[in-house]
């Protein structure tokens, strides 16, 4: 058994973990479908786009809809707050989520040019409207979300959807819809032959520098936004409620954490030697090499973003002190433990699975084998 504290501080990393293997895993897929109407000149391109992605795309979400579940079981304040919150926002995400499994299954069930073409911008909407909005949600956990506990830990929404997007946020939803794209473009580059991969690698490239220009102009940004700082807090290894403690906001305060412990200036600077990476090694058609850069953007894009935080998950623009903390939005030390055992047990078989699925699945998708199997394939 592990102390309350060292629980809460895994619990911290393993969402990051979990939510970088969503922008890794997922993000690929989602941005194949960002890019299917553009890239893909006619259907056959198309299909070979998707059915780059198809052995896995389905199973790739199980990361999302894990990390949801994590976030619900080990910080059931953040959960019941951000979701009740945000209600219209993730709403708008599951609706555009539903495009997806549809959009793959039924694309290709009729021949109809209209039916089919109608279905690649239902893919795109399904793709590219998750990857911004969740951009969008980083960004404003930056500037605080408007909410407040009662004494009775029940939580008020002040703001409104449209509240939520606001430049910075945008800005960062940019950053965000630039990051899987480009990790859908290395993929596409790496599953394709011909002129399909070219354009793919063109695209690779236009994504890799909208990324780092946006990422920049972010950070930028953030200097100038008051960021949050516990002021007074009990014991941080005992049991908590997030109204136990004092909060202020101050200049410069989202960059506390790199100051104190500057080794960590490291994460950010591994985004732009990941998108850098991709400039130069895929013009050479590096493709492989050039989806782990893109990946490891992916993973420093985020890990940025909570060193940031840290240790707040969701800060409170309404009412500062109500802001959720890793230290007082977790669920108990008993909880906390069974679900670190659970996912020690089942997250390394998850990988093994997923580590052969995509060595069986490896390969050139082209546009020959397509046509060969016209009836079986999406």
């Amino acid at each position: 058994m592990f102390d309350y504290l060292t629980l809460k501080l895994i619990w911290w990393l393993l969402i990051g973990v979990l939510l970088i293997g969503f922008a890794i895993m997922d993000g690929h897929d989602m941005g194949v479908g960002v890019l299917m109407p553009f890239l893909g000149k006619d259907d056959t391109d198309r299909r070979v786009m998707i059915n780059s992605v198809a052995p896995h795309w389905d199973g790739n979400q199980v990361w999302f809809i894990t990390a949801g579940g994590a976030i619900f079981a080990a910080w059931p304040f953040v959960y019941a707050t951000a979701f009740s919150g945000m209600y219209w926002a993730l709403l708008l995400v599951l609706f555009a989520l539903f495009f997806r499994p549809v959009g793959f299954e039924y694309r290709s069930k009729l021949p109809n040019p209209a039916w089919r073409n109608a279905w690649d911008w239902g893919l795109f909407a399904g793709s590219a409207v998750p990857a911004l909005v969740f951009g969008v949600a980083f960004g404003n956990l930056f500037q605080g979300v408007p909410f407040y506990l009662d004494d009775t830990m029940r939580s008020f929404y002040t703001g409104s959807f449209w509240a939520l997007l606001n430049p910075f946020a945008l800005l960062c939803g940019v950053v965000s819809l630039s990051l899987l794209t480009l990790q859908g473009a290395t993929f596409i580059a790496h599953r394709v032959e011909g002129e399909l991969q070219q354009r793919a690698i063109k695209a690779a490239r236009l994504f890799a520098l909208v990324l780092m220009a946006a990422l920049a102009g972010a950070g930028l940004w953030v200097t100038q936004i008051d960021g949050y700082v516990i002021l007074s807090i009990p014991d941080v290894g005992g049991v908590l409620n997030p109204l136990m403690k004092e909060v202020g906001r101050q200049p410069g305060a989202w960059f506390h954490n790199f100051i104190t412990y500057p080794i960590l200036w490291v994460v950010p600077a591994i985004a732009y030697l990941g998108a850098s990476s991709v400039l130069v090694l895929i013009g050479n058609k590096r493709t492989l090499l050039s989806f782990i850069g893109s990946s490891l953007a992916c993973l420093s894009v985020i890990l940025t973003a909570g060193i940031a935080l840290f240790p707040f998950v969701l800060p409170s623009s309404s009412m500062p002190k109500s802001s959720l903390t890793a230290w007082d939005a977790t669920s108990s030390q008993f909880t906390l433990n069974v679900m670190l055992w659970v996912a020690v047990i089942f997250v390394p078989i998850v990988l093994a699975y997923t580590s052969w699925a995509y060595r069986v699945m490896a390969g050139k998708v082209t546009r020959g084998f397509i046509t060969a199997n016209d009836k079986a394939l999406y």
